[in-house]
C-alpha cells in the first residue's frame, strides 16, 4: 500500500533521485544547443551532470557503520556538491549562449523555429526547472553531509 502525497517524509537517499532528474534533465537541456556550440559545451557538462549522479550514487552504497566509512560517505558527498555547483555556473554559461538566439533552440513538428519570444519563454521554464532542482540537490547533501556529522560526534 502507498502512502498518501502529504504524508510522505523525504527519503534519506532523496539526493540520489534528484541527481537522477537533474542529469536527466541537463541533458535535455543540452540537446537544445546548436551543433556549433554542443560540440564545445555539452560533453563537458553532462559530464558533470553525471559525476553528481555517480558520487551521489556512491555515497548512498555505503553503510556509515564506522568512522572509515563515514569518512567515506562523506568524500562522496563532497564531491557530489562540488561537482553540482561547478555544473550550475556552466549550465548557466550555457543558459546565456542559448539566449544570444533562442529559436535556434527550438524547432517545430514541420522543422520550422519557434519565434524568439517563445522560444525564451521554454528557455526560461527549462532553466528555472533545473535550477529548482540544483537548489534542491544542494540542500539534501547538505541535509546528508551534516547528518554524517552528528553521526560522527555521537
Amino acid at each position: 500500500m502507498s502512502v498518501l502525497l502529504n504524508g510522505r517524509s523525504i527519503s534519506k537517499a532523496e539526493f540520489v533521485n534528484t541527481a537522477n532528474s537533474i542529469y536527466t534533465e541537463t541533458v535535455a537541456f543540452l540537446t537544445r544547443l546548436s551543433a556549433r556550440y554542443s560540440r564545445l559545451l555539452a560533453e563537458p557538462i553532462a559530464k558533470l551532470a553525471g559525476d553528481v549522479l555517480d558520487e551521489a550514487e556512491k555515497a548512498n552504497n555505503i553503510f556509515p557503520s564506522d568512522d572509515q566509512r563515514i569518512r567515506l560517505r562523506k568524500t562522496h558527498l563532497l564531491e557530489a556538491r562540488a561537482s553540482l555547483m561547478a555544473l550550475d555556473v556552466r549550465l548557466s554559461h550555457c543558459y546565456d549562449v542559448m539566449m544570444t538566439n533562442p529559436e535556434g533552440a527550438f524547432t517545430n513538428s514541420k522543422g520550422d523555429h519557434l519565434p524568439a519570444g517563445k522560444a525564451r519563454e521554454k528557455l526560461d521554464k527549462m532553466s528555472q526547472s533545473l535550477g529548482e532542482k540544483i537548489d534542491r540537490e544542494n540542500d539534501l547533501l547538505k541535509g546528508a553531509l551534516d547528518y554524517l556529522t552528528r553521526k560522527k560526534k555521537a
